[in-house]
């Protein structure tokens, strides 16, 4: 009965699939249907994304970068904290020739060039858990510079079917820094506290070129970076304790025209979420132009909980 009445029914306004009037019925319908959403899929599927990674890996030494203090994880809060990690006034850095040499090794292992000569720089943050006010890092005259990475990508096809592809990631330069402190934060009694232990460990953050194409293909760069870290003992990788985070820098373009606007997604903490959160965003981005709008340059979060 239903069939019948769609096949009766006089059409007033035009078809919003075609614009012209003329009869209605499930056929041309169906046409219709038919050819948007093959015309919506080629739309998606001209897009291309274009994604680049910062990798900040804890250094795997006794003490911090600049000062003496532990780097046990786990230890009570605000137990292992020099004077200088609460830049308390008058206390100087000393530089950590065990995290020198880590980075050297790590810079190696990469093959980057070893510059002759790194400076480090004040990067001024205005944040509660940074109690100088500045990070201390290699912005300029990084420890080392290039380098590249060979990594599998695992494609999964239809069925059992999975194919192989071996790829290669560029690296821009690989710098030492102090990583913040950690702020707790108290939802009950609406306050945040401190905790200064991890104030001051030395990290490496290797940072790429956008070489990478979604999440999947960065997931594999960041597993085989991961193996690499564990291999030679710099860093043990360990995502869910935080000494291994990765920020996302993700852009789209339509094939043949500039990169598009980038945007950042912070503290990415498991390579399931690397991908997760890189594929999300991409797909927000598609979503964004799509619709008419325009993508901002922002820093962003992932929510591994709701995805």
């Amino acid at each position: 009965m239903a069939s019948v009445v769609w096949k009766m029914l006089p059409l007033r306004n035009p078809c919003k699939f075609c614009a012209k009037f003329h009869r209605p019925s499930q056929d041309v319908f169906a046409r219709h249907a038919r050819r948007m959403s093959k015309k919506a899929s080629s739309s998606k599927s001209d897009w291309q994304s274009v994604v680049g990674l910062e990798i900040h890996a804890q250094i795997n030494t006794a003490s911090k970068l600049f000062s003496g203090a532990s780097t046990k994880f786990g230890a009570p809060i605000n137990s292992q904290v020099a004077p200088f990690d609460a830049a308390l006034p008058g206390t100087l850095p000393v530089l950590n020739k065990d995290c020198v040499e880590a980075g050297v090794l790590t810079a190696l292992a990469l093959g980057c060039r070893i510059n002759q000569v790194s400076k480090f720089d004040r990067k001024h943050y205005f944040y509660a858990d940074l109690p100088a006010g500045y990070q201390i890092t290699q912005q300029r005259q990084p420890l080392a510079c290039d380098g590249q990475v060979n990594y599998v990508h695992v494609t999964s096809g239809a069925g059992q079917t999975s194919t192989a592809e071996m790829r290669t990631c560029r690296l821009i330069q690989l710098q030492l820094e102090q990583d913040s402190g950690k702020s707790l934060h108290d939802h009950l009694d609406k306050q945040s506290l401190i905790d200064l232990n991890r104030a001051g460990v030395g990290l490496m953050e290797v940072v790429t070129q956008p070489d990478l194409r979604d999440g999947e293909d960065a997931a594999s760069f960041v597993k085989e970076v991961q193996l690499l870290l564990r291999t030679i003992g710099t860093c043990d990788g360990k995502m869910q304790e935080g000494s291994l985070r990765v920020d996302a820098n993700i852009s789209i373009h339509k094939a043949g025209e500039p990169w598009g606007v980038r945007t950042e997604v912070k503290n990415i903490n498991s390579v399931r979420n690397v991908s997760k959160a890189i594929d999300f965003e991409i797909q927000r981005q598609i979503g964004v132009l799509e619709n008419g709008g325009q993508i901002e340059k922002e820093t962003r979060s992932f929510d591994a909980e709701s995805k």
